[in-house]
Formats: C-alpha cells, sequence, structure tokens
C-alpha cells in the first residue's frame, strides 16, 4: 500500500469485497460489464478501483435504473450499480455494518446478518396472542424520502473514518439513468438495490422508528422488516393513539405514513371477541394473519386461533409466475425434465410460505398437479380425452416416484381426482 495515498484502504480489502459481489453474481450497471467481462481482467479493475479510493477520487457512476414488477400492482424502482461500484459499497458496508449492529433493535428484522423473515414471523404470531391490537404499518416511499441530512447526521454518530463519509455521500447523490439514457437527479432517498442501501435505511428507521418507540411506547413491541412493520397493542385505544403519534414522528423526521395503508386491526380468535370493528386481518411479509382454525394437541379440540398463512397476493403471484413457465408446453421433453425446472422454483416457495399453517399452500398446490396433468395429456395420446385419465397416470407417477416433485415430498400433497 502506498503511503503517499491520502485514505489507507487495504488491496486485501478490495479482494475480499470482490468475492463476496463475485458470489451474490447480478447483472452489470451503465458501463455495460457483466461480472464474467470483469473477471476476465478483475486483477487491473481492482487494482484502478483501489487506486481512486485511496486518493479520495473515485466518482461513483450513475446507477442504472430497471423497473420490476410489484405483487401488488404497479412498479418498482431498482438501481443496478456498476460491478466496481458494488465491490466499493461492500467494502464500506463490511467496515460499517458490525458498528451499526451493536446498536440496532433486536426486533429489526430486515437485511441483517443472522435475522430472517420468518423470524420475524414467529415473533410477530406469538405477540398477536397476548395482545389483542396492531397498528399495522405503511411507510409511504420509504426508501425514496429519506432526508439526506438526517441520514448523514445518524453515520457521523457512528462513523469517523473520512473516506468512509466521502463515498456516503457520494452514493447518496449519485443520480440514476434511464434506459433512454435520461439522467435523474437525487436529493433524497437511499438508492434501492445497492449494497449499502438496505444499512443506511435501517441507520435512519433505527432512530425514526425503533429507538423512539422503543422510549415513548416501551409496553408497545414491534417487529419490523425494512419498512414494513407492526406495532402491537393491549386496546383499541392505545392502538390509535400510537397510530397517530408514529404518524407525527415520521413527519418529523420527512416521512408519512401511507393512510390508505396503515390500519389498527384487532386479533380476533375463539376466547376474544369485539364487535363492530371492521378490519380483521393483516398482510405481513407475504402472509396473511387472520382467525383459522387450529387443533389443541393436548385435548385434541378444534378452536379459531390467530395465525399467518400465505397470502393471497403470495398466492396469486405464484400462479402469475406458473402461467409464463413454457416448460408446460414443451412436450417433447421428459416428465423428469419438468421435474428439473420447476423443483428449485417450487423449493423455494415452499421453504418460504410453508413455514406457517401449511395447509393453505397444501392445498394451493393442487394447481401444479392439474398443469402437469394438462402437459401430460398434450404429450399422450392416450390421456387426451380425460382430464380425470390424466390425474390418475399423474397419481400412479406418484405412487412409483413420491419424490419426483418437491411439493410431492415436502408438503405431502399427492395428485388427486
Amino acid at each position: 500500500m502506498s503511503k503517499t495515498k491520502p485514505f489507507a484502504i487495504s488491496m486485501r480489502l478490495v479482494s475480499m469485497a470482490y468475492q463476496k459481489v463475485k458470489s451474490n453474481k447480478g447483472a452489470g450497471g451503465i458501463d455495460g460489464i457483466s461480472l464474467e467481462q470483469f473477471d476476465k481482467d478483475y486483477r487491473n479493475h481492482l487494482y484502478r478501483l483501489w487506486n481512486r479510493m485511496s486518493s479520495g477520487s473515485y466518482i461513483p457512476p450513475p446507477v442504472k435504473l430497471t423497473e420490476i414488477p410489484k405483487k401488488g400492482g404497479g412498479l418498482r424502482p431498482l438501481g443496478i450499480p456498476t460491478i466496481s461500484d458494488r465491490i466499493a459499497q461492500t467494502i464500506v458496508r463490511g467496515l460499517l455494518e458490525p458498528e451499526l449492529e451493536l446498536i440496532f433493535h433486536k426486533d429489526s428484522y430486515g437485511y441483517r446478518p443472522g435475522r430472517s423473515a420468518h423470524q420475524a414471523l414467529s415473533c410477530a404470531r406469538d405477540r398477536c396472542w397476548s395482545r389483542n391490537w396492531v397498528v399495522d404499518m405503511d411507510i409511504q416511499g420509504c426508501f425514496d424520502n429519506i432526508p439526506h441530512d438526517l441520514l448523514m447526521r445518524a453515520v457521523r454518530q457512528h462513523c469517523k473514518t473520512k473516506w468512509m463519509l466521502l463515498y456516503i455521500e457520494r452514493w447518496l447523490k449519485v443520480p440514476l439513468q434511464k434506459v433512454n439514457g435520461e439522467i435523474i437527479e437525487r436529493t433524497k432517498g437511499v438508492p434501492q438495490g445497492s449494497v449499502i442501501g438496505p444499512l443506511l435505511s435501517n441507520l435512519f428507521l433505527h432512530y425514526c422508528m425503533d429507538k423512539w418507540l422503543e422510549v415513548n411506547y416501551s409496553g408497545c413491541p414491534f417487529e419490523r422488516y425494512a419498512d414494513d412493520a407492526l406495532i402491537h397493542c393491549s386496546s383499541m385505544l392505545e392502538a390509535e393513539e400510537v397510530k397517530q403519534a408514529i404518524s407525527t414522528r415520521l413527519s418529523s423526521c420527512g416521512m408519512a405514513l401511507h393512510a390508505e395503508k396503515t390500519y389498527v386491526v384487532y386479533c380476533k380468535d375463539s376466547n376474544r371477541r369485539h364487535p363492530g370493528v371492521a378490519k380483521k386481518s393483516f398482510d405481513f411479509l407475504g402472509y396473511t394473519f387472520r382467525p383459522r382454525m387450529a387443533q389443541n394437541s393436548q385435548r385434541g379440540v378444534w378452536f379459531t386461533n390467530w395465525l399467518p398463512a400465505v397470502s393471497r397476493k403470495a398466492l396469486s403471484s405464484m400462479n402469475k409466475a406458473m402461467r409464463k413457465w413454457q416448460v408446460f408446453h414443451q412436450t417433447t421433453i421428459t416428465l423428469q425434465e419438468v421435474s428439473a425446472f420447476i423443483n428449485p422454483i417450487l423449493r423455494g416457495w415452499i421453504r418460504y410460505y410453508g413455514k406457517f399453517y401449511k395447509a393453505k399452500l397444501t392445498n394451493y398446490m393442487h394447481i401444479v398437479d392439474v398443469k402437469l396433468a394438462t402437459w401430460a395429456r398434450r404429450k399422450y395420446k392416450h390421456l387426451r380425452s380425460s382430464e380425470m385419465k390424466a390425474i390418475r397416470w399423474l397419481h400412479s407417477v406418484y405412487l412409483r416416484q413420491p419424490k419426483l416433485f418437491v411439493h410431492w415430498e415436502l408438503l405431502g400433497s399427492k395428485p388427486t381426482v
């Protein structure tokens, strides 16, 4: 490392960051350089990046803007930094994250090492059993509206390294570039799709919301996953008070609750009644929480309990994805090849959405069997006359190879007429 450089950045940090970016894969940015192309000349690329960062002359290039469909409809803007910029952000995140993990709240779960959406869901379920009311929060345009001045004030509380502060400020201001070349300047918000963005947004929300709730409403526990949050209260009066208070707090921090997507919800089950409450369910992290039938394991008695299960939006999203699978229209391939294509996707869905109230997902997976039967009718002439014949054929396949499709194996579901 040269002693003439104003900033002491280890070349080893740059190399380690590159390995992380490489393992995460992903597309290239506006410079058109893919990971494969970068890797062919990675030593020169890494040296140039180290040289510029160490001298203070590194200027992040504009972020490539693309739009992806939201589950609830509409488009979500997503920024794609260049490979080099992702490496630079990974270096800073790797140095800053351990410091921030020491102060982050235990009920913040999103984009943190060792924490998961399932942990947040499990905690939310348990708290709904002990507290009757929930404030289901939706922060309007959270990541796009975070004020840079407040965010940097929080960053400076925990980071004193000049070069890290320099580049964090530059990343916050880096413009977006559309496909047509149009440049969009940014004066607020954190870059979505970036490496450093989730850490910075968590830091802002820690002071804007988490810490504030802990101090002012210590009796109202919460779960937050990025900008998706629930606050648990003991009464409707308390829930309405918290809703108004958190709205005022967010406004003072340059943010706003989405008025049409923030609710006070009553967690009704067999033992709790509250007439006249309209909202008796909420969605959180792809699950719908509402009253559902459950069985007491000791007495064998069925009762109504407040439980999460895969949401209607998530099921609709899965169905939309399946309709795009061309594999169900390819009659020249084998059933094993169909299995090889759809199993990794089904496995991901089942591992996430089958964690709680698995019966809901098990019932839904009948749609997969219907699509497999339709594929079989296209492929085999003797099955074309009847859907029932195709289902029976698929059932015979299940009896011979019960692990051929992961929903048969992991959910214990089987093709039925």
